[in-house]
């Protein structure tokens, strides 16, 4: 009998005892030697065979936010675990409800399996699937309301960091929107992320006007530490686990950022993090997602949304070239790469983008 792989995937609570390891409820293998031994202390084993790492078979499961996350705190930190496999790139979706441009993205992924892993989290209220088949089935995480600049969007980043942390393969972390869109191969994204020496992609900028003498009485972040950037970042493992884990910075900023004009936390949580933990040279102190913020063509507080009669071939190579900012630096040098992501774009960008994509993008 075919297994259903979208049953959610059910777990203990955390209070109670259980005679497994976290990682074997999650689907890592364990051979029969291994469990011998943890009933026999007193002989010393010898070192298992290196089994391979699988990931749990569906986003869903049963438990509450304050379990997954004791859960994920307790994964490996560190890029390189002592495991044989080949390590893999977490695409996490934020969005609202559906994925208009999710037919792009199938494109992307297409071909690349084991190298991937795909999280998204999506308004509960949504009721919508993607189909089966699509590489998107399956792979909505329990999730919570969102407003925008409150404090639910950096609990839903948290919330997808924790998600991907299970699986021990994913070494990189993307967090993408339902307006993103690749403007690269599957191949060339996954070379910058993994090739880039465990350094993070987050984008802190010092915004001295913006900073809370609050700050610095209860979490002691100081003036100089005080950071904003763009929401969407390209994190490692290390980063991404240090979020998950934090128990000191994000209370302050829950309590008492709500509200507040110039303290957005999607915009302020993650560059004043990096900054605070020292990430220095190991942040690339950028985002690799471009979005237009051109004064005349922006709305309000919002960067443009493109349309469709904007997709040309020479949008994605100025993107591609990094936009007006031109050349991009990675480490006080030169990058060949500016941007491998960019947003706004909107649902009837859908087809222009699909036929574009073979010629200007590289896959399709």
């Amino acid at each position: 009998m075919k297994k259903d792989r979208n049953k959610p995937l059910a777990l203990p609570h955390l209070g109670r005892r259980f005679s497994s390891s976290p990682w074997d409820v999650l689907g890592m293998t364990t051979s029969t030697a291994s469990f011998k031994n943890r009933h026999f202390p007193f002989v010393t084993p010898s070192p298992p065979p290196p089994t391979p790492l699988l990931a749990p078979s569906s986003a869903m499961h049963n438990m509450t936010d304050e379990e997954l996350f004791r859960w994920a705190s307790t994964a490996p930190r560190l890029d390189g675990t002592p495991y044989h496999r080949v390590p893999k790139v977490a695409f996490m979706f934020l969005v609202k409800g559906d994925l208009p441009l999710r037919p792009l993205w199938e494109k992307f992924f297409e071909g690349h399996e084991g190298l991937y892993s795909i999280y998204v989290h999506a308004n509960p209220s949504h009721a919508g699937s993607p189909p089966r088949g699509s590489v998107f089935h399956g792979r909505t995480i329990p999730s919570q309301r969102t407003a925008w600049g409150g404090v639910s969007l950096v609990e839903a980043e948290r919330r997808l960091l924790a998600n991907a942390l299970l699986d021990l393969g994913n070494e990189r972390f993307a967090l993408l929107s339902e307006s993103c869109i690749p403007v690269y191969n599957f191949p060339t994204v996954y070379a910058v992320l993994t090739g880039a020496g465990g350094a993070s992609f987050v984008e802190s900028i010092a915004t001295p006007a913006r900073y809370r003498p609050l700050f610095a009485a209860r979490n002691n972040v100081s003036v100089e530490q005080w950071r904003k950037g763009s929401q969407w970042f390209e994190a490692d493992r290390a980063l991404a686990a240090a979020a998950v884990a934090d128990g000191t910075y994000f209370p302050t900023f829950r309590k008492n950022c709500a509200g507040e004009r110039f303290c957005i936390v999607d915009e302020h949580y993650m560059p004043t993090l990096a900054s605070v933990l020292g990430w220095g040279r190991r942040n690339a102190n950028r985002t690799l997602t471009l979005a237009d913020w051109d004064r005349e063509r922006r709305t309000g507080p919002h960067p443009h949304t493109h349309r469709a009669e904007e997709v040309t071939e020479e949008l994605i190579g100025r993107i591609r070239s990094g936009g007006a900012r031109g050349n991009c630096t990675f480490n006080d040098g030169a990058s060949g790469v500016c941007f491998l992501f960019a947003r706004k774009f909107a649902p009837d960008t859908l087809e222009p983008l699909l036929r574009l994509a073979p010629k200007a993008m590289g896959f399709g």
